[in-house]
């Protein structure tokens, strides 16, 4: 690079040196289940892509249903959460495709950032292909090989491969939809207080480094609670519980998920840990 080059990362340059493992993501979870979408039950965030993304938010959680038993092509493939209610569709939907659209048209109004999507998917991975082929997100995802080293953040950016996608199970056929436990790992996702969090794997390979921290909480009911999420997103308590899991697990969490991220400061903790090098270092002023 000569002296009228420059690349920024994530809103910062040094940030495009870190590899991709080494790197914490801030995520939403359910990312789609919001009071904006109009879902019933079980919402887990008011606003939805587009104020997530202006809020900083790269990395994203995404359960994937048929529309109903009946409509079960690629076309009818949607965004919906399973409360063990009826069909998971008919308390509250949205359209995939018309979701991976806005992120193709907030991606390429960008540079610089690398994208995650987490999905918990219950539709074939043809299905899921057709819709990456179709909104052109295809094109963007990045297809690792369990066992090599992660690259860096700036070589995904430079490549064009600046999308990581995950879901339950492997295929083959699919590399780039990467097995979620296979090549990652997570902490408990069922937590009703501060005593049930722990840093342990929960599911998944702990051998791997590319782990999720979730950090959400639910309430009596089962359904999100956003109570909670107001200690929960506090700047110091997500400082606090990822600097405790650092030293405890040995590298920082890849992903940080909560629920009702416009609660709190999770951008700004990702930022001042990602300046971090180790978990003894010094704290840098929030952003």
């Amino acid at each position: 690079m000569d002296s009228e080059d420059f690349l920024s990362c994530h809103g910062k340059s040094i940030f495009c040196l870190t590899r991709y493992d080494s790197f914490i993501f801030p995520q939403t979870h359910n990312s789609f289940a919001t009071s904006d979408a109009q879902f019933a039950l079980a919402v887990s965030h008011l606003t939805g892509l587009e104020e997530q993304w202006g809020g900083g938010i790269r990395a994203f959680m995404l359960d994937t249903h048929h529309r109903n038993e009946v409509n079960t092509t690629p076309e009818d493939v949607r965004l919906c959460h399973d409360t063990g209610v009826l069909w998971p569709c008919a308390l509250g939907e949205d359209d995939a495709e018309e979701w991976l659209r806005t992120l193709k048209y907030l991606m390429d109004n960008a540079t610089g950032d690398v994208v995650t999507l987490k999905f918990e998917s219950y539709v074939p991975s043809p299905h899921l292909e057709y819709l990456f082929n179709i909104t052109g997100l295809k094109d963007r995802a990045y297809s690792h090989v369990l066992g090599e080293p992660w690259p860096s953040i700036g070589d995904l950016v430079l490549q064009g491969k600046n999308l990581v996608v995950f879901q339950q199970s492997h295929n083959d056929d699919y590399p780039w939809l990467h097995g979620s436990w296979s090549h990652t790992w997570e902490t408990k996702y069922e937590m009703e207080e501060e005593n049930d969090m722990n840093c342990r794997v929960d599911r998944g390979d702990g051998d791997q480094t590319v782990w999720v921290l979730n950090h959400f909480f639910k309430n009596e009911f089962g359904t999100p609670d956003p109570s909670k999420s107001i200690w929960a997103n506090d700047y110091q308590t997500i400082i606090n519980r990822t600097l405790e899991c650092w030293e405890e697990v040995g590298n920082k969490p890849t992903l940080f998920a909560i629920d009702f991220w416009e609660e709190g400061e999770l951008v700004n903790a990702t930022i001042s840990l990602n300046q971090m090098s180790h978990w003894t270092d010094e704290v840098p002023e929030r952003s």
